[in-house]
């Protein structure tokens, strides 16, 4: 394993610079941990928010109720690119601590709200501070890692993340039953923002380093299909390889942005039908948390599955069921079918989320993945936008279900986006199916 020594400082001597799971677990487990308080961060409004939008400030049209979504959506893809642009530039943690920052507010905004205004700016604040700290927690996991584990390290990033968001929307939904809609739900959140930023400014290591160490020792694929993307590309170059040239990576972005669009009607519309259908906020906080609970556990499993069975096809078929599970939604009238059809969404995102960010750290240089990641999550976050506007004008126009069927059938047609154009990128699955031999260079990291 290569070593690399920083600087010492007369307090204490360097630590040494490797790569691998196991060799940096305790910094880890610590991001692992910062994650679950950004996701609780998002979860304080997912049960919340929609029935406030109705009952609070008496939003009856569809459209201009799911504008905090779609704010928060604009907010934070253009955020990530700039997170991933900024890490790279001044360093993880600084990023990291700024996104904390900006989310302090953020709870005590939506406690004091006197109009819907203000709950659209604390949204724009939110969608900020998300762009920021989960940015970088992935980049920072991906740099700890290195290239053997990294769809593990994915899959437990992004459930630490939901896994919070579900238990956060179930509890923020017992809480508004027994107390009201506000404060009680929120201050959660104002607890997470004040761990979150004190964990993230004193304890937290920076992990550029990481990503040196492995750019000095980077490894081409074996089948040569990385060998023009080089490490010396310009912002643009990266925007444009991720965004529409390169078919792994570009096939990842759509693949993103229709999961999240679907993901930005699940959080703006579904409490609202599931109200229609004279269900107990108690009831709609149980489905609001079941589909990212079953989505936050399901990626334990995933990503490491990835690592194994590879991603190409574990991104089409986990689009595809969660076609099916908004089709449920659709046609759905009580609270089983809708149980069983939240448990689907979940299970699909759960295949894909984890490992369309391993497939982009596959592919992108690490000179630059810290950009890439930034853009892919821009298009990826970008779907909440898109979803909030699309959902909003379907439902506003031929009503909830109508919304419901068209995002099932864009979520269909990206899979079959990804089975086509996608190749597949993990590289010890991808050179094992060619007849020459594969790399014969031995992982580097545990």
């Amino acid at each position: 394993m290569t070593n690399l020594n920083v600087g010492t400082t007369p307090a204490a001597p360097a630590r040494p610079i490797v790569l691998g799971l196991r060799q940096n677990a305790e910094q880890f487990i610590l991001l692992v941990a910062v994650n679950a308080l950004v996701g609780g961060m998002l979860g304080q409004e997912r049960t919340v928010l929609p029935l406030l939008a109705t009952r609070t400030f008496h939003l009856s049209a569809y459209t201009a109720a799911l504008t905090y979504i779609l704010v928060f959506g604009v907010a934070k893809a253009a955020t990530n690119y700039f997170a991933g642009t900024w890490s790279d530039r001044y360093g993880r943690k600084p990023v990291l601590v700024a996104g904390w920052l900006i989310a302090v507010p953020v709870p005590l905004l939506l406690i004091w709200a006197p109009s819907w205004g203000w709950i659209v700016a604390a949204n724009v604040l939110l969608g900020i501070s998300q762009g920021l700290t989960w940015s970088t927690t992935v980049i920072m996991k991906i740099d700890l890692v290195g290239p053997a584990r990294r769809g593990f390290a994915m899959g437990l990033n992004e459930a630490a993340g939901y896994g919070a968001v579900a238990a956060t929307a179930l509890t923020t939904g017992y809480l508004a039953e027994a107390y009201g809609l506000r404060p009680a739900p929120f201050l959660l959140g104002v607890a997470f923002a004040a761990l979150g930023l004190g964990l993230s400014r004193f304890v937290v290591r920076e992990t550029r380093g990481h990503a040196h160490l492995e750019a000095a020792d980077h490894v081409a694929r074996a089948d040569g299909r990385h060998d023009h993307l080089h490490h010396g590309l310009s912002n643009g170059q990266v925007f444009a390889q991720t965004s529409f040239r390169e078919p792994a990576l570009s096939s990842a972005s759509q693949a993103g942005l229709v999961n999240n669009l679907n993901d930005g009607l699940a959080w703006g519309l579904f409490p609202v039908l599931f109200a229609a259908a004279g269900l107990s906020v108690g009831r709609i906080g149980v489905l609001a948390a079941l589909y990212p609970a079953v989505w936050g556990v399901g990626q334990l499993f995933t990503g490491a599955l990835s690592d194994r069975w590879g991603r190409k096809w574990l991104i089409a078929t986990g689009m595809w069921v969660q076609a099916v599970g908004l089709a449920l939604i659709a046609i759905g009238d009580a609270f089983e079918l809708w149980a069983v059809a939240a448990a689907l969404l979940g299970a699909g995102t759960a295949m894909v989320y984890p490992t369309l960010l391993a497939a982009i750290g596959d592919v992108a240089h690490p000179a630059w993945r810290a950009r890439s990641v930034g853009i892919y999550r821009l298009w990826r976050d970008g779907g909440f936008a898109v979803g909030a506007l699309l959902a909003g004008v379907v439902a506003d126009a031929l009503g909830v279900r109508a919304a419901v069927w068209t995002v099932a059938a864009l979520t269909a047609v990206s899979g079959l986006i990804v089975a086509v154009r996608m190749y597949e990128t993990h590289q010890r699955r991808a050179t094992s199916a060619m007849p020459t031999a594969a790399d014969p260079r031995p992982s580097r990291a545990a």
